[in-house]
This record gives structure tokens, sequence and C-alpha cells, in this order.
């Protein structure tokens, strides 16, 4: 299953019985943040700044993970490990302000990321509502029905619920882990979920109750060898 130049997704491959099948969503970085005043630096010199400089850019989720830091960089490194999407189709795909659903070896240039700057993530932003909206619902035709889509973002607020449950249905979920815990909180919990080995449980977005108890703070992880 690929994406297509037109945002619909192909499906290359018939579902097969066997374990369930997974797909990770990802929320974007932000694109105005400090990290960014760096990377749009015209006299930046650090290989990242660099290669976005470049006609091949740099993959998009390298680029967000710089800008997020452990926050994105924990959902990139969870996603990777556990996704299990149906034959052909992509297991992990980032939220973008303004090109929909992209894989996270996208490469992006910095032409490109300042067109992301540009666009706040808010359902009444057009230019951010109309590409997420169409991806979706071309990823939801194309995928089995029995396909869970996990959003790995902020569950609290309809910037992505709204729009991904539209398209989804039942089949949105989200780690319950989530529920509580700040962006930094989800970056360590995820990080230590992927090195363990040990994949969060999911709870459909549709009828969950999203806000609750901060949960204790992680137990700090030994300093690797």
């Amino acid at each position: 299953m690929s994406l297509t130049e037109t945002g619909g997704f192909v499906a290359e491959s018939p579902s097969v019985e066997g374990p369930t099948r997974r797909i990770f969503l990802l929320s974007p970085a932000s694109c105005g943040g400090e990290r960014a005043r760096l990377v749009f630096n015209e006299r930046a010199r650090f290989d990242l700044a660099v290669r976005l400089r470049t006609s091949g850019g740099a993959a998009l989720g390298e680029v967000f993970s710089f800008l997020s830091g452990l926050y994105f960089r924990g959902k990139l490194t969870y996603a990777t490990a556990f996704a299990a999407p149906p034959p052909g189709a992509p297991g992990v795909l980032v939220i973008t302000p303004n090109e929909g659903l992209l894989s996270a070896e996208e490469p992006v240039t910095i032409e490109r990321l300042r067109r992301f700057a540009r666009v706040p993530i808010d359902v009444t932003e057009p230019r951010y509502r109309r590409p997420l909206k169409r991806h979706a619902r071309a990823l939801a035709d194309a995928i089995p029905a029995d396909t869970e889509i996990v959003l790995l973002g902020s569950i609290a607020t309809g910037k992505y619920v709204d729009i991904l449950s539209a398209a989804f249905g039942e089949r949105l979920r989200f780690p319950g882990d989530f529920v509580g815990r700040g962006d930094m909180s989800r970056g360590g919990l995820l990080l230590r979920s992927a090195r363990e080995g040990r994949e969060l449980d999911y709870r459909p977005i549709a009828g969950a109750s999203l806000h609750g108890k901060r949960p204790p703070k992680l137990a700090r992880l030994p300093r690797s060898s």
C-alpha cells in the first residue's frame, strides 16, 4: 500500500488471517519553537541544518525528532518497534501541518519545513484539516476493516481526534497509559517500552475518558554502559 501523488493509498496485497494488524499515526513536532529557529538560521552549520539545504533534504522523522526532542523521538522509536501493518501498508505515518499523512522517511527540505511552519495545527484551519481528512479517509478505505489505528499524540483536544475519529471510528485507539501524562512523560514511557520490548495496552478513543490523574513519575533508567 502506498501513498499516491494525489493523496490516496493504493492496496498492493490482500489481507491475511493472523495477529492484530496495527498502524501508528504520530502527531507532528512544533515547527515554530526554539529548535526550529536554530534550523531556520541561515548561518547554521550543524549536520541536519546543512542537509536540509540540499536537494535530498533529511528524513521527516529525523527532522521532527530534532525539533521536538524526547517526545517525538519516543513516538518514532516505539512505533517503529511495534508497527504491524497489513501487507504492503505503511506501519508508521506522521501527521503534518499541511500535507496530511507522510512517511517518517519522507525527504524534507528547508523550504518544505518553512511551509510546515506557516500552518497552525487547528481543526478550523483548512490547510491543515483538508489534506489530513483526505489522507485519513483514503487510508481507512484501503486497509482491512480489522486494522487498528493507534494515535501517538494529544488525545485531550480535538485537533487530531476529531478528524481521525471521523475516518476510522472505533478502529482509532490510543495507549491507555497516556492519560494524565505530559509530553515528556509520554516520550519517556514510549522509549522505555521500546527498550524493554513491552508493548502498551490500547483503548478505543470513542467513549474513552481522556483526562485523569497524573500517574507517578517513571523510575529513572540506569545509565547504559
